[in-house]
This record gives C-alpha cells, sequence and structure tokens, in this order.
C-alpha cells in the first residue's frame, strides 16, 4: 500500500454518532495507560516485537524513506480480562539511544508508564484516523482486539510522536468498540493469552525465510 493511500491521519476528530463516545479517549493528551489502570486490572501482552518494515504511512510520519527497517511493538492492553486496546510502537534503528535500549528491555510493561514518568519526553500534535481494512494495521488491531461476534468494519485510532533527545518513537493506539461499552457479567469468560501470541500482521521479515531480528541489547 502506498504513503498516499495511507496518509488520512486528519490533526482534527469531527463529533458524530461514530466518534462521538471515542472523543474523551482519542483527545485525551494524558496517559492512557493510567486511565486504564483506573479502571480495573490492568494488563500488557506483548504480541511481537522486531526489527521490519513500518508501514508506508509511518515511514513518512518519521522521514525515512518505507524500505527502512525500524523496531516495531505491538501489544495489547487489557482491563479485566477485556482486551481495550491494540498499541503499535514504532523506533527508527538510527540514531540509537536510550530509547533503543529501554524499548530492548520492555517486556510486557508499559510503554506508556515510561513515556510519562521520564521529565525528559515530549509529546508532538495528536492524529486521527478511522482504520478500515485498506490500511495495514486493521487486520493485526483486530485480531489483537479478538472480537468474539465479528469484528467491526472500521476502528478509531490515534497517533502522537513522543521526541527524546535525538531520538522519536511513533505510537499508534486503536480503541476497541468495548472500551465505551458497559462491562459483560463477572462471569464472561476472559481472553485466553495464548491466543494473543499469534505472530501476524504487517510486521513481517523483509527476506524471505529470514527469521525476526533479535535485540542487540
Amino acid at each position: 500500500m502506498s504513503a498516499a493511500g495511507e496518509q488520512q491521519w486528519r490533526d482534527r476528530i469531527t463529533r458524530n454518532v461514530d466518534s462521538a463516545p471515542f472523543l474523551p479517549w482519542l483527545r485525551d493528551r494524558g496517559s492512557l495507560t493510567a486511565r486504564l489502570q483506573s479502571r480495573g486490572r490492568f494488563a500488557v501482552r506483548l504480541l511481537r516485537q522486531r526489527r521490519c518494515q513500518p508501514t508506508a504511512d509511518e515511514a513518512l510520519a518519521l522521514g525515512q524513506p518505507p524500505a527502512v527497517r525500524a523496531w516495531v511493538r505491538e501489544v495489547a492492553l487489557s482491563c479485566d480480562g477485556r482486551v481495550l486496546v491494540f498499541a503499535h510502537t514504532v523506533l527508527p534503528c538510527q540514531p540509537r539511544g536510550p530509547l533503543t535500549r529501554w524499548l530492548a528491555r520492555l517486556g510486557e510493561r508499559s510503554l506508556g508508564a515510561l513515556l510519562f514518568a521520564h521529565v525528559g519526553f515530549s509529546r508532538g500534535p495528536m492524529k486521527f484516523h478511522r482504520l478500515d481494512h485498506r490500511h495495514a494495521l486493521f487486520v493485526p488491531a483486530v485480531q489483537a482486539l479478538q472480537f468474539a461476534d465479528g469484528a467491526p468494519s472500521a476502528l478509531w485510532a490515534r497517533r502522537s510522536q513522543f521526541g527524546f533527545g535525538a531520538q522519536s518513537v511513533l505510537v499508534t493506539e486503536v480503541f476497541s468498540p468495548a472500551l465505551v461499552q458497559p462491562a459483560p457479567d463477572a462471569a464472561a469468560p476472559a481472553c485466553g493469552a495464548d491466543s494473543l501470541r499469534q505472530d501476524s500482521g504487517p510486521c513481517r521479515p523483509i527476506l524471505k525465510g529470514a527469521a525476526p531480528c533479535r535485540s542487540p541489547f
């Protein structure tokens, strides 16, 4: 998919029937991790983390050629056993610095907790998008969010860059409709952890048959 085909991220989001329930989440510049933690038992499930090609619009946002690899991290954020957010992070391999080491060691801890705890981070403008099947992140988001009754045709997402010294990391958060719906009965089964470990989506090795790159740290 070309950068032009995916470059539909907007600086503003209009209130309508579809967006209205999500606006308090999409526009909030505070810590998403802290807000989810206030709702109940919070958990991070690491889906994949390796070096591969970012999507075309991510490369454009980061100012690097589309074919250049970057560190890509994807996690599912859950509250009380329900997956509510799919988070996709891209860190350019160059320049190397503290962010490279921190991301490599993060594991199943929240990146948001790091970003908002350190005074050295600065956050850029928010961008908004209603993802559908035409965007490379839609399928991995649907897989991570685990819709038992069928996936919606589109998902609300936001994106912003965090700067730290000479480094910059691009964070995309895709919200499940469950985020703005009443919680199910406590007896409902929780999401299975094993099914969250599937390794598919836009982040694939560049060379056919090549193993994922491992962190040097």
